[in-house]
């Protein structure tokens, strides 16, 4: 929260200058990522989540930053319509999501397999054994590493981008690409048509960023200042 209100101060945003306004927004979007991570736990898991139906407090349990993420940018859209306003707020939120994510991913890691985060079985060796005496993929510290990296260099290039919100998109759309391809080395939870519930709505979130993914791929690799 801190690192987003320094954030807010530093950009001097118009929309969540005004406090009233930015209070929404950022209900919005809190309200929005916890629907959606709770949904697209469902989405992902079926077979777990409904297992005791209609026991609802069994639904309460699980959750997914993917869905948290995609369901707070639609939390904040829908908000920004009702209020009639057309300007992007993501970029203030960048460095927070990503030091957040960060430290939720430190947790994951050392909750092991409770946490169904981790990775499958390999014989790398940097492989963590996370109780089950079974070598696997700690997906968790691959996750931070991209987040710190992703995020630094993004930053460092904010100057190329033309828009406001372009580093916001271009946190997203390379978070959901990283998860798209990470899953593959996750244990598959429900099979849809092959692809896990959160590498189809990777692929529904990359494809809401389509039409700028090439401006912006141009222009973070830009040698213009």
């Amino acid at each position: 929260m801190q690192v987003y209100l320094r954030q807010r101060r530093r950009r001097e945003h118009p929309l969540l200058r005004d406090r009233d306004l930015g209070i929404v927004i950022v209900v919005a979007a809190a309200v929005g990522a916890a629907l959606g991570s709770k949904l697209s736990f469902w989405f992902d898991d079926p077979l777990a989540a409904f297992a005791d139906f209609p026991e609802w407090r069994h639904l309460l349990q699980g959750k997914s930053i993917v869905g948290g993420l995609l369901g707070g940018l639609v939390g904040v859209e829908i908000a920004k319509k009702a209020l009639g306003q057309t300007e992007s707020t993501g970029d203030s939120f960048v460095w927070p999501l990503a030091i957040g994510m960060s430290i939720g991913r430190v947790g994951c890691f050392l909750a092991g397999l409770a946490d169904h985060t981790y990775g499958t079985q390999t014989a790398l060796p940097w492989a963590i054994d996370f109780g089950d005496g079974t070598p696997r993929h700690p997906t968790q510290l691959y996750e931070i590493a991209f987040l710190l990296g992703w995020t630094t260099l993004i930053w460092r290039r904010r100057q190329r981008l033309s828009q406001s919100g372009d580093l916001f998109r271009l946190y997203l759309a390379g978070y959901l690409l990283f998860r798209l391809v990470i899953e593959f080395i996750k244990p598959l939870p429900y099979s849809w048509m092959g692809l896990s519930g959160i590498q189809w709505l990777c692929l529904v979130g990359l494809a809401y960023y389509l039409p700028a993914l090439p401006r912006l791929s141009r222009e973070l690799l830009s040698t213009r200042n």
